[in-house]
């Protein structure tokens, strides 16, 4: 039987090994570029270029609409991007610290899988947390 790595997403499309990891290094770049100070001095540089156009289109609808467009254009990719790279960030916490757990014998590997827990769970795991300590401070040990 062979495994396919290929994946199908909900809207129908097969994402293949190659597509994932072209769009992976193309996130990494933007979001590193977009975040990085020459991303801002450019950004800062062309709505400079943009305003100082104004008066020679004399402040058009056409002169503001191209900035108009262009912005919104941008940060609606930019959202789709930022989540990618926040999502994957996550995810490679989320290893770290099990990998970490798992490493150290006194952990509670309960804790490995937070993520998977409901609201309420979490809320009665951080309330647990919060007498632990609580209790620890006024000198009860463990």
């Amino acid at each position: 039987m062979r495994l396919n790595p290929d994946r199908e997403t909900a809207a129908g499309i097969t994402e293949t090994q190659q597509t994932k990891e072209l769009f992976r290094r193309f996130a990494q770049r933007g979001a590193e570029w977009t975040g990085s100070a020459s991303g801002f001095i450019i950004a800062s540089i062309l709505m400079v270029v943009w305003a100082a156009t104004g008066p020679y289109f004399r402040y058009s609808d056409t002169w503001q609409l191209v900035v108009n467009t262009g912005t919104d254009v941008i940060t609606f990719l930019m959202v789709f991007l930022i989540q990618y790279t926040q999502n994957r960030d996550t995810r490679e916490i989320h290893l770290k610290l099990d990998e970490l757990l798992r490493s150290n014998t006194r952990a509670r590997n309960e804790f490995m899988s937070l993520e998977h827990m409901s609201d309420e769970e979490l809320d009665r795991l951080g309330l647990e947390l919060a007498q632990r300590h609580a209790h620890k401070r006024e000198g009860g040990g463990n």
